[in-house]
């Protein structure tokens, strides 16, 4: 339960900030679809360098709970800093920063809670499905909020949610990694081996996929006559199958096997993609596509995350972490916010939805010669 309070709080503040942060970039600051995906490729883009250096950090000085403590403290300090201005070269900074320590945080307390389950890691999904809960508190029980007080309250959530980040790795405890035969390995021949990187391309390009997903669906919504209230809901539909998904997914890893999934995923992911640009406004097909975010997320991270544990043993544990997520979440994520930004500006929303499917689909294919040679190498 520890363990869960602080996955509550961070999926809470992303929550916030990935259905409304956009929202409010537009309507209060007046931003342009192509200054809200640069803005956004920067914060993605700290996901690239944070968690592989606090990871480094970590690994080598076997103080990986001191080291979450500290990130978090500092991304509340940076946020704190929206409140003085919000000029656009301003806001570069502020969200580099405040991303800088945030997106720290997470790849090391995931590499805490494995080594919290020792043999017992199917039951991480079970610890996780508490983040999805705060995500769809925060994405329902926000709107009215918002009708009320104005788009502003935006600011006001986070900068609560950081701090209860902060306050929520005081409850839990440090726990060394166990030794394992392969500790001298080096992250390099680990990387070397062309099933590895294939994975880690593949993770890019199906992150890559969700920048359109996650920069404009909001205001995509919004753009075909639905309201917020509505809007929030969509959001809430699509982590509620994430939350059923984790409740058997310890289950369908131990009868499937992780690399099947992780293929699955991937496929799946494709499909939501075509859905969400050819039919948003046919609600029935609208609901099937936020149900598919229980495989586009749910199914693709837990299974990832399930691999890369294995893949990446001992003390390469947190830099493996940090790695995944700093090639999928940072640069496939900042690539897509990024060229997602001027695809919806220049070529119009259903294309760039099209271009997302074609892009999760290049990654389809490396994904079935990873996953077949590291299911064969590592048991998954």
């Amino acid at each position: 339960m520890r363990l869960s309070v602080f996955y509550f709080a961070y999926f809470a503040a992303l929550g916030v900030f990935v259905p409304y942060w956009t929202v409010y970039l537009k309507k209060v600051t007046g931003f342009s679809a192509a200054q809200i995906g640069e803005l956004m490729a920067v914060f993605m883009a700290s996901k690239v360098i944070a968690p592989f250096i606090w990871g480094w950090l970590a690994d080598h000085t076997g103080h990986r709970l001191r080291i979450i403590r500290l990130a978090s403290l500092l991304a509340v300090l940076c946020f704190v800093g929206v409140y003085w201005q919000q000029s656009y070269g301003w806001m570069v900074l502020l969200m580099a920063g405040f991303g800088f320590f945030w997106n720290a945080s997470l790849p090391q307390f995931e590499a805490l809670t494995l080594n919290h389950l020792g043999t017992h890691i199917g039951r991480y999904s079970w610890i996780r499905l508490w983040g999805s809960i705060g995500f769809i508190v925060m994405v329902v029980g926000l709107p009215p909020l918002l009708e009320s007080g104005g788009m502003t309250r935006v600011v006001d959530a986070m900068l609560v949610l950081f701090v209860g980040i902060w306050l929520a790795t005081w409850l839990v405890r440090d726990k060394p990694h166990h030794a394992h035969t392969e500790t001298a390995s080096r992250l390099r021949e680990v990387i070397r081996q062309p099933a590895v990187w294939m994975l880690l391309l593949a993770c890019a390009l199906q992150q890559a996929s969700h920048g359109a997903y996650y920069t404009f669906f909001s205001l995509y919504l919004e753009d075909h006559g639905y309201s917020r209230t509505f809007t929030g809901w969509m959001w809430a539909l699509g982590v509620m199958a994430e939350v059923v998904l984790f409740l058997f997914m310890h289950r369908l890893i131990q009868r499937f096997g992780a690399e099947r999934l992780f293929v699955l995923a991937m496929l799946l992911t494709g499909i939501r993609w075509l859905l969400l640009g050819t039919w948003v406004d046919v609600l029935a097909v609208l609901l099937l596509a936020q149900v598919l975010h229980a495989a586009t997320y749910g199914l693709f991270h837990a299974s990832a995350i399930h691999v890369v544990h294995h893949v990446f043993p001992g003390r390469l544990q947190g830099r493996g972490q940090a790695l995944y997520s700093g090639v999928s979440f940072g640069l496939g994520g900042a690539l897509g916010s990024l060229l997602s930004g001027y695809g919806w500006e220049t070529l119009g929303a259903t294309q760039t939805f099209y271009i997302a499917t074609v892009t999760v689909n290049v990654g389809l294919f490396l994904s079935l010669y990873a996953m077949r040679d590291l299911g064969r190498r590592y048991g998954q």
